[in-house]
């Protein structure tokens, strides 16, 4: 219990007392973390909280994983200090489409619910839409500090904007949920939740805030700064970006980032006494229980140079001219056309050391074709 309740913990509200005493009775409760599918992977800074509805699943909790497709609609501002672009309904279902492979690294979904909140929100009458403002102040959303930031600076700031919060507790409330899992910057829109609640059901619900991961900058793990190490990455790319990250982020690392108990966590003085050999201990756990141990190793010494990458061959038929975006594709270097052009556009692909001119550049027998530190060479016979 005291694992669960504390360990990347930032906040329980309203405290976690109160919360212990009602996990104590043994009534399985609605818990439920959500995420908008703003992108086409997951980081590991969403590893803390993922870790955490596992745990509640694995105690036999009712478990909702929640893909916001219809809130993404609008976007979340949290953490932004802009206006947050709304996506299309294709753009969410691309963007939906890896994300539960990713989640399973973490996550048991036989255990666990998946659902999208397009099933209840796109059917609300503009009645009922009404009722739920009702229940909230445009002070209250103003107060923000990031949203105060943007209309002092006199950026605009959408009024649909105002309506997130609104949907994201309705999703609380039409889940009936018990407990609400989230990082610190979901505060107000849990807070949302947990007001539906009490003013429409009568019932007190719980916010659990989780501790959040500084990225490879020192900033916040982020999907919009680049920051990020994915769920999806290579074994020796995830590998490289944990030997990136700042000393003092080690233990942080150990503690959200893992499974390993609390009892074999690196102490502040062994990690100051030996940064570099702990880090590589924990780029090795992380890895290993992402991928496999075999693999995590293979990772640390392509690492320290002991052996070579990989480059994997493709054979193709002698008379064929594929493309750069058709070799990528059939070797599974990237999953779809769109990641293909996503990394194009960040010249992360090259052909024998060369960015491309185009993703239709004709691919030679012999040619040699890179995404990151991922090869494969083509061979025609």
């Amino acid at each position: 219990m005291d694992d669960l309740l504390t360990r990347g913990v930032a906040n329980i509200i309203p405290n976690k007392n109160e919360l212990e005493k009602v996990l104590r009775t043994g009534k399985k409760l609605n818990i439920y973390i959500g995420i908008d599918p703003t992108a086409t992977k997951i980081h590991l800074g969403h590893a803390m909280p993922l870790r955490k509805l596992q745990q509640f699943a694995e105690l036999g909790h009712n478990i909702t994983f929640l893909i916001g497709d219809f809130t993404a609609l609008i976007g979340d501002t949290s953490d932004k200090d802009s206006e947050r672009p709304s996506l299309t309904s294709e753009e969410i279902k691309e963007n939906f489409s890896t994300y539960k492979e990713q989640a399973k690294k973490i996550l048991d979904f036989s255990k666990i619910k998946v659902r999208f909140n397009s099933e209840w929100l796109e059917k609300l009458t503009y009645r009922e839409i009404l009722k739920l403002k009702q229940q909230f102040s445009l002070n209250d959303f103003m107060s923000r500090e990031l949203i105060k930031k943007r209309l002092i600076e006199g950026k605009r700031v959408r009024l649909d904007e105002t309506e997130y919060p609104i949907m994201q507790g309705y999703d609380s409330y039409f889940m009936d949920t018990d407990i609400q899992i989230g990082g610190t910057d979901q505060v107000f829109n849990m807070q949302a939740g947990r007001t539906l609640q009490k003013n429409l059901r009568n019932k007190e619900s719980f916010v659990l805030c989780t501790d959040y991961l500084l990225g490879t900058d020192g900033r916040k793990m982020s999907k919009s700064w680049g920051n990020a190490i994915w769920l999806s990455d290579e074994p020796s790319d995830m590998y490289r970006k944990v030997m990136a990250i700042n000393d003092d982020q080690i233990k942080n690392y150990f503690i959200l980032a893992t499974n390993l108990p609390l009892s074999e966590i690196p102490t502040d003085k062994e990690i100051s006494n030996s940064p570099l050999e702990i880090k590589k201990k924990l780029a090795l756990r992380i890895v290993t229980e992402l991928h496999s141990k075999i693999e995590a190793k293979n990772a640390q010494d392509i690492f320290e140079g002991n052996i070579e990458e990989e480059v994997r061959i493709i054979n193709l038929q002698p008379n064929s001219n594929p493309t750069a975006s058709d070799v990528i594709i059939e070797s599974g270097l990237l999953p779809s056309m769109s990641e293909v052009k996503r990394k194009f556009s960040e010249n992360g692909i090259k052909i024998n050391g060369e960015v491309p001119e185009n993703l239709k550049t004709e691919v030679k027998s012999g040619s040699i074709i890179s995404v990151g530190r991922n090869k494969v060479k083509v061979i025609k016979n």
